[in-house]
């Protein structure tokens, strides 16, 4: 669906989710006999992909036929939308052995996402993280959350349902707020411990039950790094299949710049002016560096540098 807004990395999926259609099972099972139906495939999270393009890397489609023979039945398959008309599936793939070099030799190889997004198409880069991002709830969800009996796939693979008390269990998003804090002339950055060396990004942390985004933006600031919102504005939000979360971006006004690190989620934090934060992002500052192109943190310092 074209919107006319930002568009982070993973957002901007073309297809057409058609999901009026997804209940219908018989609908559903007679796509996969079509000749003109496509699939995805991923192994362990990774989808396959092949040469495409100037550099670019492309998702390397499967004849839906295929898809449905390597699936073994509806557990690991999910009816990912239409495009133009034809069906396009997903199968999920699992196990030590590379499929590629056995099963689906000599039709691409298996990348990491994180790591290929920005050399996707980006409505490519869109599907794999829709793809990958239900294949991690349903690897969570194979349970009831009532009962704790096994449950089953519908709609599609939208949907999972008790198979004991007929529970429904539909795709959880947890969402995140991520905000970058500023005052006057100058944005505060964080890092972590775990991170690598000498990277260091927009804060981050999720949103619990009760609170409006701009309070919970507020509390993280406050708890991270000692910092008082005063004004909050959207950004942008990008889908994050890490496993399954909404990264929602804010750029916050603070009070002062005298925040400091909690030590416990922030091991660090600095303060950069608009030249500094350019230089970040250009990897022109000694030993630090920035998310890449493919964060919302990224954009969101972008962003700021622009602001009036």
């Amino acid at each position: 669906m074209a919107l006319d807004l930002f568009l982070n990395t993973f957002a901007g999926n073309p297809l057409d989710r058609a999901s009026d259609r997804r209940m219908d099972a018989e609908w559903v099972a007679a796509q996969l006999t079509l000749d003109q139906t496509l699939a995805v495939a991923l192994w362990n999270g990774r989808p396959l992909l092949e040469d495409g393009r100037d550099g670019e890397v492309q998702i390397s489609y499967l004849p839906g036929k295929l898809a449905s023979d390597l699936s073994g039945g509806a557990e690991r398959l999910l009816f990912l939308g239409l495009w133009k008309g034809s069906a396009v599936f997903a199968v999920d793939l699992e196990g030590q052995t590379n499929p590629a070099e056995s099963a689906l030799q000599g039709m691409g190889r298996f990348e990491d996402l994180r790591t290929t997004a920005l050399k996707l198409p980006a409505t490519d880069a869109a599907i794999a993280a829709t793809a990958k991002g239900m294949f991690e709830w349903r690897r969570r969800h194979k349970r009831c959350a009532v009962c704790g009996e096994p449950t089953h796939p519908a709609d599609g693979g939208w949907k999972r349902v008790c198979e004991s008390c007929e529970s429904e269990h539909f795709p959880r998003t947890d969402p995140v707020v991520i905000m970058l804090p500023y005052h006057g002339g100058r944005c505060m950055l964080g890092r972590q411990e775990s991170w690598p060396k000498g990277m260091f990004s927009a804060l981050a942390g999720f949103l619990e039950p009760g609170e409006a985004i701009e309070e919970a933006c507020a509390r993280e600031l406050l708890e991270e790094a000692g910092l008082h919102a005063q004004r909050v504005r959207y950004h942008s939000s990008q889908p994050w299949p890490y496993p399954s979360s909404l990264m929602i971006g804010l750029l916050a006004e603070v009070e002062d710049e005298e925040g400091c690190p909690d030590q416990t989620e922030l091991s660090e934090v600095r303060w950069f002016t608009k030249d500094e934060a350019r230089a970040l992002l250009g990897g022109e500052l000694e030993g630090l560096f920035a998310p890449p192109p493919s964060a919302i943190a990224h954009q969101l310092i972008k962003a700021w540098i622009s602001l009036p």
